[in-house]
């Protein structure tokens, strides 16, 4: 295995801005590779051809229009680290150790409203997480895993995500998203995101996770082999997206939730590599317990997930879901003319038609804050999959910045 000092001398900074008032044109400024002079925009444009070229007249030839049989060389999964993928779109930025993708937000992941759906965002995170390690020369065939990770039949597994947006991107814009890790206590990895418009350079979202190891037999969660750190850990970048703070625990809901959604069944399309259901269909299931009509008028603005047991595809799933501020809407409180003044006065925002109250008012104070059960049902007992706690906000603009 190729030694990663080898490659601790090199460096990459790579930014992308406006020219002029066209969206459309980039510069990639201060590419440096051992210690050399700094690429020009030309340069970076012909080392780009040249790649593509190579790649190009490399590729064996077929015959007869069949494929080729070996994984290895339909793949070519690197074996050393590279620092621009003319493919995906990404560069290795932060000093040689972060990565950077620009992405353009395709009709397929966005909804009624032309704006990216939080399961889409969720894709995006996971595929740069997997170019990042790609690009670093240590991915084996694994999903995600190192070379020495598949020497010791160990899988990542993710125990603890949590996502912030601010705006969601509309279709056809073009975003950058950066991704880094760093340590998380003594067996696990902590993986950040950025995403920004890359037309202004506004920060759109900010996710943060945990990922621990797991045997691919035993299932059992596993210490982090010496083989595995040396591996990952000069690649740990000491900052945060989303900064630390207390962890409150979320609350484990029951059978009484007001919203439940049974027998849900995982099709064979939600199994990853790894044959089990990938982390971002869970968000799917517990997102459709939400009434309809609230999800009209909002849009999530926070969600965070806690991992516990995986999903596997003969499994039947239950999904609940308990509203955490509905305490607006008292008991006796009726939406007619006969309306009793006493607790219309008890809400805060109740604006008076005579003896009535505008339903808009009552509208604008639904609950705002969900949290969210996911869990196998059982015969003796349900077990847990993932608990959630989601927050969400009125609906904006989908062009709510100018510059």
């Amino acid at each position: 295995m190729t030694s990663l000092s080898y490659f601790a001398s090199f460096t990459i900074a790579c930014s992308s801005s406006r020219e002029g008032d066209d969206p459309n044109k980039q510069k990639l400024n201060g590419i440096k590779v051992n210690g050399t002079s700094s690429m020009s925009t030309t340069k970076v444009a012909e080392f780009l051809s040249h790649k593509m070229a190579v790649a190009t007249t490399s590729a064996p030839a077929l015959e007869n229009g069949s494929i080729p049989n070996k994984n290895q060389t339909r793949q070519n999964i690197p074996t050393k680290k590279q620092f621009v993928d003319p493919y995906r779109q990404g560069l290795i930025v932060e000093e040689g150790v972060g990565y950077r993708q620009t992405v353009v937000i395709r009709s397929y992941e966005v909804g009624a409203d032309k704006t990216a759906t939080l399961e889409s965002i969720l894709n995006l995170l996971q595929e740069t997480a997997l170019n990042h390690v790609w690009m670093s020369g240590l991915l084996g065939d694994g999903f995600g895993a190192t070379h020495g990770m598949m020497r010791n039949n160990l899988i990542w597994v993710v125990s603890r995500m949590q996502v912030q947006v601010d705006h969601y991107p509309i279709w056809g814009e073009v975003i950058e998203i950066d991704t880094w890790v760093s340590a998380s206590g003594k067996n696990g990895m902590r993986r950040d995101w950025l995403i920004r418009c890359h037309a202004t350079g506004i920060v759109y979202a900010r996710a943060t996770s945990t990922w621990v190891m797991m045997n691919k037999e035993t299932r059992r969660l596993s210490k982090m082999p010496d083989e595995v750190r040396a591996e990952i850990s000069p690649w740990y970048i000491e900052k945060q997206a989303i900064e630390e703070d207390f962890q409150e625990k979320i609350e484990k809901l029951d059978d009484k939730a007001k919203y439940v959604n049974s027998n849900l069944k995982p099709r064979r399309s939600d199994l990853d590599m790894n044959h089990h259901v990938n982390n971002v269909k869970y968000v799917r299931w517990m997102l459709e317990t939400i009434p309809d009509q609230f999800l009209e008028d909002n849009q999530l603005s926070n969600i965070t997930l806690e991992y516990r047991k995986e999903c596997g595809s003969s499994d039947t799933v239950q999904s609940l879901c308990e509203p955490q501020d509905d305490a607006i809407l008292k008991e006796g409180v009726q939406h007619n003319n006969n309306v009793n003044l006493l607790n219309v006065y008890s809400l805060a925002s109740g604006i008076l038609e005579g003896n009535g109250i505008l339903m808009k008012s009552l509208n604008d104070k639904r609950p705002l804050n969900y949290t969210h059960l996911l869990q196998v049902k059982g015969e003796r007992k349900n077990e847990e999959i993932v608990r959630g706690r989601t927050t969400w906000k009125k609906k904006q603009s989908t062009a709510p910045f100018s510059m």
